[in-house]
Formats: C-alpha cells, sequence, structure tokens
C-alpha cells in the first residue's frame, strides 16, 4: 500500500472507537435520565439525519480540500457534540451534532482511496477499512460498556484535575469526558495525513448550485448499470447494519436479560464475524466478481429473523458471528465496486456523498420505524421479524434486478466490467 495508507487507516480507527463508545454512553445517559425508550431507539436516525441532509454539500467540500484536513475538521466537530452532552444540552440533540461531524467526515474517508490507489487494490483496501471499522465497532462498544460500568466509572468520577470544577457527577458523563481524548488522538492522526496529488475541485461561490449537481451524480450513478447494483445492496446493508446495533441491545435486554454493559458484548460478537468476513473477502474476491454476493443478502434477512428462536448466550454468539461473517463478506466487494463506478463517473468525494445519503436515508427511515414501533408498544422480536423480511426480500428484488440488465444489457456490463479489471481505465 502507498504512503499515507496506514496513517488513514489508524485515524479512522479511533474516530470510529469513539463513535460507538458514544452511542453506548449516550443510551446509558438517556437511561439514566428516566427518558422513555423510544428516545434511546432515536440515536439511530437521528445519528443519520445530517448524512441526509447535508449529502449535496459535503461531498463537494471533501473534494475541494485536502481530505486529511477535512477528517480533522470533522472530529473536531464530534467533540464539541460531547461537550454539549456534558454542559446539560438534551442528549438527541447534541448526539446530533456528532452525526453531523461523521457526515463531513464519510467522503473523505472513502474518497481518499480511489485518489491513493487503483482499482486492484479497492478491494484488498476495503477489506482493510472495514476490517478496521468493524474492530473499532467490537471495541468501541465494549469500551463504552466498560466506561459505564460501576468499576470503571468510580475510577474516573474519582479524577481530580486540580483548579478545574467540570460538573461531572454521573458515570456517563464521565465517559463522554473520556471519550473526547480519544476523538483529539483520531484528529492528531489526521494531521499526518500526507497529500494524495489529486487536484482539488472548488466549491462553487453559490452553495445553492451544489442541489442540482448532487441530484445528477445521484440520478448518474443510480442509472449505472453496475452501480445502480452496488448501490442498492449497499443501501440496504446499511440500513439494516446500522439499526441492528440497536436492535441486538435490545433483545439482548428481552431475551437475555442483560444490562448495557452486558449487551455491548454481544455487539461485539456481531462485529468480530464482520471483520472475518470482510478480511476473507478482501483476500479471495476482485473487483469484477462483486455481484456474485448477493445470495448472502438473502441468508443474512433470513438469519436476522432467527434472532428470535435464541435464548441462550451460548447460541446466540456463534449465531452472531455467522450473522456478522455474512454480511461482512457480502459488503467489501459491493463498497469497492460502488466506490469504482463513483470515482469513474463523477469523482470521490461526490460519490460517497451519494452513497451516505442512500445509505443514511435507508437507516434514517428504517430507524424510524422502530422508534415509532418501540414508542407504540411493539416488542423487540417483532422489529427484529420485520428487519429480517425486508432485507431478504429487497435482496432478492436486488438480484432480479441484476439478471434483468444481464439479459437486457449484456455488452453494457461487459464493457463496466472491463474497466473494472483494468487500473489503467480506472478514472
Amino acid at each position: 500500500m502507498k504512503r499515507g495508507f496506514y496513517t488513514i487507516m489508524t485515524a479512522q480507527f479511533f474516530s470510529s472507537l469513539a463513535d460507538n463508545a458514544l452511542f453506548v454512553a449516550a443510551i446509558e445517559l438517556l437511561r439514566s435520565r428516566g427518558e422513555p425508550n423510544w428516545q434511546a431507539a432515536a440515536l439511530v436516525p437521528l445519528f443519520a439525519l445530517f448524512y441526509v441532509l447535508l449529502a449535496p454539500f459535503v461531498g463537494a467540500f471533501a473534494d475541494a480540500k485536502p481530505k486529511g484536513h477535512v477528517m480533522f475538521l470533522s472530529n473536531a466537530i464530534k467533540v464539541g457534540g460531547c461537550l454539549l452532552m456534558l454542559v446539560g444540552v438534551h442528549p438527541l440533540l447534541a448526539y446530533t451534532l456528532v452525526g453531523l461531524g461523521a457526515a463531513a467526515y464519510s467522503p473523505a474517508k472513502y474518497g481518499i482511496l480511489t485518489e491513493l490507489l487503483p482499482p486492484s487494490q479497492l478491494v484488498k483496501a476495503n477489506g482493510w477499512i472495514e476490517g478496521l471499522t468493524i474492530a473499532s465497532i467490537i471495541l468501541g462498544v465494549l469500551l463504552g460498556g466498560q466506561l459505564v460500568s460501576p468499576w470503571v466509572s468510580t475510577q474516573l468520577l474519582a479524577v481530580d484535575l486540580p483548579g478545574l470544577h467540570t460538573g461531572i457527577h454521573h458515570p456517563a458523563e464521565a465517559a463522554i469526558a473520556a471519550l473526547m481524548l480519544v476523538y483529539a488522538l483520531a484528529a492528531w492522526f489526521n494531521t499526518r495525513i500526507p497529500l494524495t496529488g489529486v487536484t482539488p475541485r472548488p466549491m462553487p461561490k453559490n452553495p445553492l448550485a451544489l442541489l442540482p449537481d448532487f441530484w445528477r451524480c445521484n440520478t448518474r450513478l443510480w442509472r449505472d448499470r453496475l452501480g445502480q447494483i452496488s448501490l442498492a445492496t449497499t443501501t440496504l446493508f446499511w440500513g439494516v447494519s446500522g439499526n441492528l446495533r440497536y436492535i441486538v441491545l435490545a433483545w439482548a435486554a428481552a431475551a437475555l436479560g442483560y444490562s448495557t454493559t452486558q449487551a455491548s458484548s454481544l455487539v461485539g460478537v456481531v462485529a468480530v464475524g464482520t471483520a472475518v468476513g470482510a478480511v476473507v473477502a478482501s483476500m479471495r474476491m476482485r473487483l469484477d466478481q462483486a455481484t456474485r454476493v448477493m445470495p448472502l443478502g438473502i441468508a443474512m434477512g433470513l438469519l436476522v429473523i432467527g434472532m428470535n428462536f435464541i435464548d441462550n448466550v451460548w447460541v446466540a454468539a456463534p449465531f452472531l458471528v455467522l450473522l456478522g461473517g455474512i454480511g461482512g463478506f457480502m459488503v467489501v466487494p459491493m463498497n469497492a465496486l460502488l466506490q469504482h463506478r463513483g470515482h469513474n463517473l463523477m469523482g470521490s468525494g461526490r460519490s460517497i456523498a451519494v452513497q451516505n445519503f442512500n445509505e443514511q436515508a435507508c437507516i434514517l427511515v428504517l430507524g424510524a420505524l422502530y422508534s415509532f414501533s418501540t414508542a407504540s408498544g411493539l416488542s423487540a422480536f417483532v422489529a427484529i421479524t420485520a428487519f429480517g423480511v425486508v432485507v431478504a426480500g429487497f435482496m432478492w428484488l436486488i438480484m432480479k434486478w441484476h439478471q434483468h440488465n444481464e439479459r437486457t444489457h449484456p455488452h453494457e456490463l461487459e464493457r463496466l466490467m472491463e474497466i473494472a479489471r483494468r487500473d489503467d481505465l480506472h478514472g
């Protein structure tokens, strides 16, 4: 890999580690204040809100500046969201600001890969970044669970800074303060990311001019015979995965009687499987083979439904590893194919912003439906069944869509596959 790749990976790891630990700490903060359960479920769609609202702007912003600088500014915004939680702002509102930082971070994080690497290394690079992201989810959720545990939180609350009254009196608040240091570490690594040599694309003087440009990019990617399939698949996968993190916490509480700290370990178990699947895919799959993994999406949906029949942790752990592994193996080649087509069609930052818009809109819609169902009194088991049916059903439709393309546009698909096989035709 080229110089700077591992610095990018390290920065991404620590930023994602803090994101996932903060999610657990925010849930505990809401519970400690006696807020209703639907507010904890609402953390997921609110985190996705700015991904959707600012999608036309963050992609162009990432293309207009060195992406390491964009990642640094994004982490600074996340620190600001943490500070708001500590000064008494409602956790839902403050967590939404953290989502703003994440929305600005993502186009730079993924877009820099296509600037730095040729197509032949994109699947491997995505295996690295997804593997490290999943590792950060595992460790982040575990870290968040431990930071709010009685023993660790007692140690954190006992820290006394001479001459400084922090006003921190609760375990969740102490955890959030500690996570600000992790964000700061990620920001420092952002400053070490080298320039890629790609000429920035200046933003227009009138930001509203980006709206029609964004919709043209969105339409162009959906009309591309390979872009539309990879975009549909990753949109569905991340829409469900983004909500599955909270659903596993709710399911562990309902089926196993777990606390937040205990349930966080099961979220980590899913992530272990996803990391393994991502690494295996990075070693076994090529860019032009990405569409072969679609049947795994149907299997993933059926496995989600199977969670309803598990009430023993010794069965749950290997089951969740398998569920995560299938998802990781499916998403890595599809994500790489989507990045490749987007880079060729419109530039890396804009294409990632389009991807984020669609994926986070799916998270937002599914998360809103889950929050509404929780507020209406429906159980976690019903929500899990609905999610599984959505995944399997829509994945089947996407497969049929691709099969239709193969019958009606064989020459166009072969041309696009040839571009995917050759580094000299990349963007």
